[in-house]
């Protein structure tokens, strides 16, 4: 009786709907987190544990490889940033105007790529920029008399098509969070901008960018947490964790080669942490420049 009581309880009632979650939370994060901190001050080989302190993360302070896949996830999640803000952006823009037809179909059309594998993904455009002349984009470039370049052999080049890959899948995506945010904007302030005769970029700047702020700090937020995480689709651009100097290495593709591939668990959580902590920080204070943590007006 006094389970069932427990049960029927409204002041046991909120405790218990948030139970799965707690429990889920605790297991699959706050545990799994405590664990990486313990390993990471150990050193893990098969049938062998031993305390090392500090030193997998003074081996990082001189591993060049690591520095290296920072250098690359910084610059990746920078461009990619840079490239699917604005662009969805204005995609959102152009598809809530009178502008566009058959608007369903191009959010089909632009959604479509994210639900594509990124095992197809990467496969394809790893055939598509394919240093070999037959190449899609090499046989566009002699299209324009111009010679076969080897894509995914240097860093430039490779970085393209890791973001022309990113930006593929993921503008559709921005686009519906920006077209989302668009419809909780007040169409009367448009009316009355256009009554006081403001054109259409003046209301683009005015209106819709500022009340687009809590949109865009969220995809913001969530675009230093893919850039910094991106890994799968390096690995199936380059078919596997090796590519020509690293160009290709990331921060999470470092901890894969460590981790898994040279069964260093310990190293790994001590690369793995380095990556929480650098995510944190960067949104934290992109956060606070972004004023988020501000307390409103009355």
């Amino acid at each position: 009786m006094k389970i069932k009581r427990i049960f029927y309880s409204q002041k046991a009632a909120p405790f218990l709907f948030v139970l799965p979650f707690l429990l889920s939370f605790t297991v699959f994060w706050i545990y799994p987190l405590f664990s990486t901190v313990k390993m990471s001050f150990q050193s893990i080989l098969p049938g062998q544990i031993e305390w090392i302190g500090l030193t997998n993360y003074e081996k990082l302070l001189k591993d060049t490889t690591f520095h290296t896949a920072i250098r690359n996830s910084l610059t990746y999640m920078f461009f990619s940033i840079a490239l699917l803000i604005p662009f969805p952006m204005l995609f959102a823009v152009l598809m809530d105007s009178n502008l566009v037809k058959a608007k369903g179909l191009w959010k089909g059309a632009l959604y479509l790529p994210a639900l594509t594998s990124v095992v197809i993904s990467g496969t394809l455009f790893r055939l598509m920029f394919s240093e070999l002349p037959t190449g899609q984009m090499n046989v566009f470039l002699n299209f324009l008399g111009k010679a076969p370049i080897p894509w995914l052999k240097e860093k430039g080049f490779a970085m393209c098509a890791l973001l022309t890959l990113c930006c593929w899948r993921w503008t559709g995506v921005n686009m519906l969070y920006f077209l989302s945010g668009l419809k909780s904007i007040d169409t009367t302030l448009y009316e009355s901008a256009s009554i006081d005769g403001a054109s259409a970029w003046n209301k683009f700047r005015y209106i819709t960018i500022p009340l687009l702020r809590p949109t865009t700090i969220y995809v913001l937020t969530i675009s230093v947490y893919a850039g910094l995480s991106m890994f799968l689709e390096s690995f199936m651009l380059w078919a596997g964790n090796s590519s020509p100097k690293n160009i290709g290495l990331t921060i999470v593709g470092y901890l894969y080669k460590r981790g898994i591939e040279k069964n260093q668990m310990g190293y790994a959580s001590a690369v793995g942490l380095t990556l929480l902590g650098m995510a944190l920080i960067i949104n934290v204070v992109q956060l606070i420049l972004n004023g988020t943590f501000k307390k409103e007006e009355n």
